[in-house]
């Protein structure tokens, strides 16, 4: 894997495991004043700042992952049962 295959695979790993942390701790507001520019069922507290961190940290250990399994032999197009024929 280069270096830029792996910001790209990290990128794109930061971002579905930060679709998957956002809800979690998220309470509605069951009260919200329109007035005050509230609304019903918008969060009270998001707590983006440590939701980004534990992205950061959970789609490092998951990219850390995905590059062991691309460098090792386990998975391999080029050796073992996945590999292609030769003719």
């Amino acid at each position: 894997m280069t270096w830029f295959t792996g910001i790209v695979v990290y990128l794109l790993v930061w971002w579905t495991v930060l679709f998957c942390v956002l809800p979690i701790g998220t309470r509605p507001d069951s009260e919200g004043d329109p007035a005050a520019g509230g609304w019903r069922g918008a969060p009270v507290a998001v707590n983006l700042g440590w939701k980004a961190l534990a992205t950061t940290a959970l789609a490092a250990v998951i990219w850390v992952g995905i590059w062991y399994m691309v460098q090792s032999e386990w998975l391999s197009f080029r050796t073992g049962i996945f590999a292609m024929p030769s003719n």
